[in-house]
């Protein structure tokens, strides 16, 4: 869990961006001003910086054999942006987003993501490169990289810094899936926990 996040600032103090992909695209496509993404706006935008960042987010990529590797590519009010890294054998336990709704786009490798809504079945799907997916706040989820090859995503979720909740299996989660307390926090306090915080 190696995160590489250095922050530059806007002159109004609205975003923060990873230096090496600190772009008038990328400012273009952050949309400081908006205080919650939905899923197909996130899936929108992991996609776009998946596809027209592909350089940049690869220079700054990097794998760790002792977790998942990740870096913050940006942060705004409303959304947070990471890159994430994952060497075979590596993966999430089962988890919801604690009520943001989120985005994933795999930038190269495939992964297997098992995924449950509540009182629904558990499904599988194999996510390979360019595949974009958006979701709700009611879905939970497993990613695991079981393939010889290692692969990388980029990552959204709004609102940000919302924490995660980890289950034993998908098979435990709840009939409904309780938001947890988001508050619309100004920058400066989302900076300290994203100190704090990885994905």
């Amino acid at each position: 869990m190696t995160s590489t996040y250095a922050g530059t600032i806007s002159g109004q103090d609205q975003f923060d961006l990873h230096p090496a992909l600190d772009s008038q695209l990328l400012r273009d496509v952050i949309h400081p001003s908006r205080s919650l993404w939905t899923p197909r706006e996130l899936r929108d935008l992991t996609s776009f910086v998946a596809s027209e960042l592909t350089t940049g987010l690869l220079r700054i990529l990097d794998y760790s054999t002792e977790r998942r590797w990740w870096a913050r590519l940006g942060l705004t009010e409303g959304v947070e942006l990471w890159l994430l890294s994952w060497l075979p054998g590596q993966g999430t336990e089962p988890h919801d987003h604690g009520g943001s709704a989120g985005s994933f786009t795999v930038l190269k490798g495939a992964l297997q993501e098992d995924y449950r809504y509540p009182a629904g079945p558990i499904r599988s799907a194999v996510r390979g490169t360019g595949d974009a997916l958006g979701f709700g706040s009611g879905r939970a989820h497993q990613v695991t990289n079981p393939f010889e090859a290692p692969a990388a995503t980029v990552h959204a979720y709004s609102p940000p810094l919302v924490p995660t909740r980890e289950y034993a299996s998908l098979l435990d989660i709840p009939e409904e899936i309780p938001p947890l307390p988001a508050q619309r926090l100004p920058l400066s306090e989302l900076r300290q926990l994203a100190d704090q915080e990885g994905p």
